[in-house]
């Protein structure tokens, strides 16, 4: 699976593993139990979510690795498969790679009290759960457009990019879809909602896209105006970024916006399968929820939590122009190597054609 794991890199800013974080209990107790969590979100911004469920559980303790999507199935299989014990909870932007371990019988039912609830498209089998509602947006460098509105559709890109030529030129970036697991599986999907993506795609690469695999090396060069516009960009990381960026604007595209989510799951192999299950539902819980929406500014998925920044929000304003990836089997085509090594191909012969 190594192959598997490498082109299926996060979007995590730093590629190397860190070390796993261990924070005692807030009780105190030098032998509380031990929650171990696998996640592809990076620490810092994890770590509101942590504090919320260890005052909420003081009596648990927490180590937390950071690890690349690939990584966190590898080492679920790996381990389960050596009958030793793995993580008590796995947190992943890798949908496919998710949805696999729950295929493929590495995960374990979660029935809690808020699943019923959940909503259909985010739930799979009460096992594999989307946590998050995370929209692939259009990034700008305001400075640039003073004066003139900012594509918010895909044929207005492409117009955009026309009129400004050599001005544009080398100066717009987006994912590398063979590096990054969530750029492909935007691609992919921006492949099965517009018939003419291509024309789009073709006209990225004539003028001189720049390819990344991390989300934050095509913020920095939008938010610093070396880069005029980022196309297909995790809308949770774009709305961090911009808190302490303000040059950096966002657009939701209104032709269409896909949606991605982090799924979250009991290893069937968990250690401590109570605790993992403790904190996936202080993860889907309103408490837990908010947070998530006010520190990590990512919408909420929890039907009873309100305001702008939820899923029931952005549908109310926005309608049928989202349009979230279910949790299901589907997401396993993406995992399909010659459909993948087909997509690709197709991408990158798009991008040659200037």
């Amino acid at each position: 699976m190594r192959s598997l794991a490498f082109v299926l890199t996060c979007l995590a800013a730093v590629p190397a593993l860190a070390e796993p974080i261990r924070l005692p209990a807030r009780s105190g107790e030098a032998s509380a139990p031990l929650l171990r969590v696998y996640s592809s979100l990076d620490e810092p911004l994890a770590r509101p979510m942590i504090d919320g469920f260890q005052a909420a559980n003081p009596d648990v303790a927490v180590e937390y690795e950071d690890m690349l999507t690939g990584e966190i199935y590898d080492r679920i299989v790996a381990e389960t498969d050596a009958g030793g014990k793995t993580a008590d909870f796995a947190f992943s932007s890798a949908m496919d790679l998710q949805v696999k371990l729950t295929n493929d019988g590495y995960a374990q039912p979660s029935a809690l009290p808020l699943s019923g609830a959940w909503p259909a498209w985010a739930n799979w089998r009460n096992t594999a759960y989307a946590l998050t509602f995370e929209p692939a947006v259009f990034v700008y460098h305001k400075p640039s457009f003073a004066g003139r509105k900012p594509p918010s559709t895909r044929a207005e890109l492409v117009h955009y990019l026309a009129e400004m030529g050599e001005k544009a030129f080398g100066r717009i970036g987006t994912y590398d879809i063979d590096r990054s697991g969530v750029g492909f599986l935007f691609m992919a999907r921006d492949q099965e909602q517009f018939g003419d993506i291509w024309s789009v795609i073709r006209a990225m690469g004539a003028a001189g896209v720049k390819l990344y695999s991390t989300s934050t090396a095509i913020l920095e060069r939008v938010s610093d105006g070396r880069f005029l516009i980022g196309y297909n960009i995790v809308g949770s990381y774009a709305a961090d970024w911009a808190t302490h960026h303000p040059d950096l604007g966002i657009v939701l595209p209104t032709d269409y916006t896909v949606v991605m989510s982090r799924i979250g799951l009991v290893p069937q192999a968990a250690n401590r399968p109570d605790l993992g299950r403790r904190y996936l539902d202080f993860f889907m819980s309103a408490e837990g929820q908010t947070i998530m929406a006010r520190e990590l500014h990512i919408a909420a998925v929890n039907p009873a939590v309100a305001g702008s920044n939820t899923v029931s929000g952005m549908q109310a304003q926005l309608g049928t122009q989202l349009r979230p990836v279910p949790v299901s089997p589907g997401l396993m085509v993406y995992l399909d190597q010659v459909k993948r090594a087909r997509l690709i191909a197709r991408w990158n012969e798009a991008l040659r054609l200037q």
